[in-house]
């Protein structure tokens, strides 16, 4: 599997995974204090090939993915499930520890940044249907950035990807049935 774009990851094990499981390029940040060189790599990057965005799904990788997102806007992003970066001694998380076939899944459902966009889902939607606020908010939405395929997130981040990445309100309830019915029968509590 070839990819056009050159892909953002942390660190060097990031890029031997990645390489194991596509041919592509990558630039690595070297940790979540990302120097003006790296943004300037990653906007020419943009600009001549376009980027993929494929960090750790962790809180270092959050913070990194959202500097990016805000110095070039437009990327594309790649998420991974918790549960499929966690290195097989239980310490460590990170996209150096993704099977080869997580990997290429994670590329094959890449997301693209837009600001026009008319579906909206409400915060309100999101509180209501127990995704914000309530003992059980955080597995909800883990489950449902997995299903969706963007992610875990906290609220505001789960209410904002919701919007960038143009989810609609079909593919977000159906989504929230399954986390709702799974739930109900105890399936991942």
């Amino acid at each position: 599997m070839k990819i056009k774009e050159i892909i953002v990851v942390e660190g060097k094990d990031d890029t031997v995974a990645i390489q194991r499981a596509v041919d592509a390029d990558t630039i690595e940040t070297n940790g979540s204090a990302i120097s003006e060189e790296i943004i300037e790599q990653i906007k020419l990057a943009k600009e001549k090939r376009g980027v993929i965005i494929f960090t750790d799904p962790d809180f270092p990788g959050e913070k990194i993915r959202k500097t990016i997102t805000e110095r070039v806007p437009g990327c594309k992003h790649a998420f991974l499930p918790r549960k499929a970066a966690i290195a097989k001694n239980g310490k460590g998380i990170g996209v150096e520890h993704a099977s080869v076939e997580d990997i290429r899944q994670a590329l094959k459902n890449v997301y693209e940044e837009t600001t026009e966009w008319n579906e909206e889902i409400t915060f309100d939607e999101l509180v209501a249907a127990g995704l914000i606020g309530g003992q059980l908010a955080k597995k909800r939405r883990q489950h449902l950035g997995e299903i969706l395929k963007i992610g875990y997130t906290n609220g505001k981040q789960l209410y904002k990807r919701l919007q960038i990445f143009q989810i609609s309100k079909e593919a977000f309830y159906a989504a929230l049935e399954q986390v709702l019915q799974e739930e109900a029968n105890d399936e991942y509590k």
